[in-house]
């Protein structure tokens, strides 16, 4: 048995597990810990699955599960002493909860239900083995592999639902399903006739939460429009802020206007440049850097000071680590932490740095072709198919990691003959977002939707097409050619999943978590298919296959 094993992430060390440290940086105690976290948090939603049951919801406990969960996924929270302080508290929430049960129970007359907790999903004592371990040895790879897939799933569902909940947009449906799937997984009996279907149903679920983070962003920085994005240094001093969070952004640029302190993106922040209520500010001068994975380079490159907002942490070096700050969930032993929303010293320590000294010839790439751009012009994309001059969609993107093999996603969308248009979106497009395109049927061909929740975005402009065809979506000139990371990833293949659509193109490997029998299934009723070779998939993609 291992001190720790972690299968969460595509980059799982020999692509089976993580035994001795993560590959992310995750330590053995640090693994426990989330264990445990995780185990708090089925212990609570147990309680409050059967509250909802009786009609009694409890709001803290929603916000406890979105914020519990978001912190176990990969690369948000390394810092024990900000995970423990969550463990005592979902101890002390499930007792509230189940005397508030039982009083609800002893009220309505009903005999109360006696919980178990979730003993084998919690932290162990040294040599026990790691929680994940044990669980195959009593399960079986297949339900404990399932098991895993429900709840990185949910890992997912949370991040984008903690997102949308700050901004406002909150669904008490979304919270009785989460707590009800978690419940199931607190059973110690659990069998693979139960959850698939609550598989599938997060799929669903998540769909309904990536409607409610699109809301909450558009709604509150209105709808992204194309916009060409300064990728070169401007003189002067700077922050550079990645993560995912618009809020903690917007939060930055109003403490900074005026102060002389230019803002750059940095990953995950790139679409924010095509939101109305954000480009506004003159101070947001453009995106510096690519995807999570170069930061350790990139950031010990920028001059400034850097904000890290929700995920995509790594272990920072030595040289940067002084002007390193993090906000949200995201957090990292030693790295000062942000936690009332005031920038002051982010924005000191950028004032103390030297900024950047000469301003580059611009050059700049487009963002902003989310689903109100892409389907305000449906009518010209619709005419262009049905004249030829648009012959294959693609969606080309995902998670982006260090592994080996991706490389492929970039030769894939070098080799798109010039009659398609590329769809991207997340962190996967930079492997390819700065290379030139050109455009096909009066449109750029490639178009960037946004963050890696907006695949909400290609989903819409899907099904208008769909429509606009009558006919299906997997009967649409479109390919899904999609890279993984980590549990949001997970959650996004899952609500494609629930819709129907087959034939999907995942790589640069498959979850260690999916088992050749699991796998088996999901080949059998989606086709889901791992990538091989560019020139094979793409020969196949091309004749519909």
């Amino acid at each position: 048995m291992s001190s720790m094993f972690c299968y969460q992430c595509e980059q799982t060390a020999k692509g089976t597990g993580c035994t001795v440290s993560g590959v992310c940086g995750k330590d053995p105690v640090t693994a426990g810990l989330q264990d445990a976290l995780v185990g708090a948090t089925l212990g609570v939603s147990q309680v409050a699955h059967a509250l909802g049951q009786l009609g009694v919801r409890d709001h803290a406990a929603d916000v406890f599960m979105l914020e519990a969960l978001f912190t176990t996924v990969t690369n948000v929270n390394f810092d024990p002493q900000r995970i423990e302080p969550l463990i005592r508290k979902g101890s002390a929430m499930r007792d509230a909860l189940k005397a508030r049960y039982e009083a609800t129970c002893k009220a309505k007359g009903v005999k109360a239900e006696t919980f178990s907790g979730a003993v084998a999903w919690g932290s162990v004592k040294p040599g026990e083995g790691a929680s994940i371990e044990r669980r195959i040895a009593t399960l079986g790879a297949d339900v404990a592999g399932v098991q895993d897939l429900l709840l990185l799933g949910l890992k997912g569902v949370a991040a984008y639902a903690d997102h949308a909940m700050i901004l406002g947009k909150e669904d008490d449906s979304v919270y009785a399903f989460m707590h009800e799937a978690l419940a199931y997984l607190a059973k110690p009996d659990p069998t693979l006739d139960a959850l698939l279907p609550l598989v599938l149903k997060t799929g669903e679920v998540n769909l309904r939460v990536m409607e409610l983070l699109d809301q909450a962003n558009t709604g509150a920085y209105g709808t992204p429009v194309p916009t060409p994005v300064n990728i070169v240094p401007v003189q002067g001093k700077a922050i550079l802020v990645s993560g995912h969070d618009l809020k903690d952004l917007e939060g930055l640029l109003k403490q900074t206007e005026g102060k002389g302190i230019n803002i750059y993106t940095h990953g995950e922040m790139l679409p924010a440049h095509g939101y109305p209520a954000l480009k506004k500010y003159k101070h947001l001068a453009g995106n510096y850097g690519g995807a999570w994975q170069d930061q350790r380079t990139e950031f010990d490159q920028f001059p400034g000071a850097i904000l890290m907002t929700t995920n995509c942490i790594q272990k920072p070096k030595d040289t940067y680590k002084g002007r390193l700050f993090t906000c949200g969930l995201v957090a990292w032993p030693g790295v000062p932490h942000i936690a009332d929303g005031n920038f002051k010293a982010v924005i000191d320590a950028a004032s103390a740095a030297p900024g950047f000294t000469a301003t580059e010839p611009a050059k700049t790439i487009l963002v902003g072709f989310g689903h109100g751009t892409v389907l305000g012009v449906a009518d010209k994309v619709i005419d262009a198919v049905k004249a030829g001059a648009i012959k294959r969609f693609f969606l080309i993107g995902g998670c982006d990691g260090a592994k080996s093999g991706r490389n492929y996603y970039t030769e894939f969308a070098q080799a798109v003959p010039d009659d398609c248009v590329i769809l991207t979106l997340a962190c996967g497009k930079y492997r390819f977002n700065k290379l030139e395109f050109g455009t096909v049927g009066g449109l750029p061909r490639l178009l960037d939707m946004g963050q890696c929740n907006d695949a909400y975005s290609a989903i819409k402009v899907a099904g208008a097409l769909a429509g606009a065809f009558n006919c299906t979506v997997n009967d649409l000139p479109l390919s899904l050619v999609l890279s993984w990371y980590e549990q949001k990833a997970v959650c996004i293949l899952l609500t494609l999943l629930h819709l129907g659509i087959k034939n999907i193109r995942l790589g640069p490997s498959l979850p260690a978590f999916i088992t050749p029998a699991v796998l088996n299934v999901l080949v059998e009723k989606f086709a889901i298919k791992p990538v091989t070779t560019v020139e094979a998939d793409l020969k196949a993609a091309l004749a519909g296959n």
